[in-house]
């Protein structure tokens, strides 16, 4: 798997400074937690779920769920996990190239049963995504996927990760969020080996107290969640080594709404790039939205982004690539005679880099330029949008 790896090889060359990395679904946790992206969820009920998973595969998702929890109904729920077995099998037996693969669980108990009956099949599950994660609930789950890895590798499986959402309802009340932080960093660093990344859950925080953010505003307009994001990252997100991958919110819109603000997109970079067409398609399917909230997202702390539709995946990966600025900075940062630490003007003029402060945020910009990328010094995301629509 590669980022940006269904555009052609002589396009890529135009639009890289540093091309992604190839990575596979062994390659190394750190590696894999960054390469997330756009994680795609889908309800595991879709008649035609194996096409529709060599489908996004195809078009460059990379991570996707497929979905037994709130995406469908209750009364669904075995015909979703006979129809996700069936498929998966299908995808198996075709040598299918798949994204990595999770399953969203609603207890315990369906994980080592769900790989029992997977047999052969289970070698294209990367893991299962674990919904409304404390330490009461997580415990149970985590020594589910423990005991299941044992059938998972006599299948021929790899080692299954965990990823937790944090989603509940104590993590948002103020009076029981310092504990249930403290309670869910205990069990998942317990478990850090397994734990590939976590996961926010934000429209479950919104239907907490009856919210719902429209598509003018992001989730960090509504202050009661972005407070919880912010403690969510202050216990769970810190550069010093003890810290996860926290993964951004789902953003919920795609097609047409009715507007009360002006768009946020400016029209400058796409004037320049002659691509006012592509900046007045983004708008109308609120797009515009969409990709500021993937900027605060990483002003924020938070790696990737859960998806609800494939139109999200192309703007959250464009976004993502380190932009040839940014990787300047990084790499002058983090030159071995800046050991001692000092301040130095940046290679672009504009700005100071301060060596020791701005370390943690350099070497996690390395990561990521190892995993999207790097533009070449006069592309930006426009050009990147346009590359992979064009397709």
């Amino acid at each position: 798997m590669r980022h940006f790896g269904y555009i052609p090889a002589s396009a890529r060359a135009g639009l890289f400074h540093r091309e992604p990395c190839a990575f596979t679904p062994d390659s190394a946790p750190h590696i894999l937690a960054t390469a997330l992206g756009a994680t795609l969820y889908s309800p595991a009920t879709r008649p035609r779920l194996a096409d529709d998973v060599a489908k996004m595969a195809r078009r460059g998702v990379v991570s996707m769920v497929l979905c037994l929890e709130d995406s469908i109904d209750d009364a669904e729920v075995a015909g979703a996990e006979e129809n996700l077995v069936r498929h998966l099998a299908a995808l198996d037996a075709e040598g299918a190239e798949v994204p990595l693969l999770f399953i969203r669980v609603r207890r315990p108990e369906q994980v080592p049963d769900l790989v029992r009956r997977l047999g052969p099949a289970v070698r294209l599950l990367s893991g299962f995504v674990l919904p409304k994660f404390t330490e009461e609930r997580g415990e149970p789950f985590l020594d589910a996927l423990a005991a299941a890895d044992t059938t998972a590798e006599s299948a021929g499986g790899r080692k299954l990760f965990a990823m937790p959402v944090l989603e509940s309802p104590e993590l948002l009340h103020l009076e029981t969020r310092t504990d249930t932080l403290a309670g869910i960093a205990r069990t998942v660093d317990k478990h850090r080996e397994r734990v590939l990344a976590l996961r926010l859950g934000v429209t479950d925080f919104c239907s907490a107290y009856g919210l719902r953010r429209p598509p003018d505003l992001t989730a960090y307009d509504v202050q009661i969640v972005a407070g919880v994001i912010g403690d969510v990252v202050n216990v769970l997100g810190r550069s010093d080594g003890t810290g996860f991958t926290i993964s951004g919110p789902v953003w919920e819109y795609f097609r047409l709404q009715e507007r009360m603000f002006k768009p946020q997109l400016r029209r400058s970079p796409f004037l320049e790039q002659r691509a006012e067409d592509l900046r007045t398609a983004l708008i109308e399917h609120d797009m515009d939205g969409l990709l500021r909230e993937i900027e605060l997202d990483r002003a924020n702390g938070l790696t990737g982004k859960t998806c609800i539709h494939p139109s999200h995946v192309l703007p959250v990966h464009a976004l993502s690539v380190v932009s040839h600025e940014e990787y300047s900075d990084a790499q002058d940062i983090l030159r071995p005679e800046r050991g001692g630490g000092g301040v130095l003007r940046s290679a672009y003029t504009n700005k100071m880099n301060e060596v020791k402060p701005h370390r943690a945020w350099a070497e996690r910009t390395l990561l990521r330029a190892e995993v999207f990328g790097v533009a070449r010094e006069d592309v930006g995301f426009v050009e990147l949008l346009a590359a992979g629509l064009a397709l």
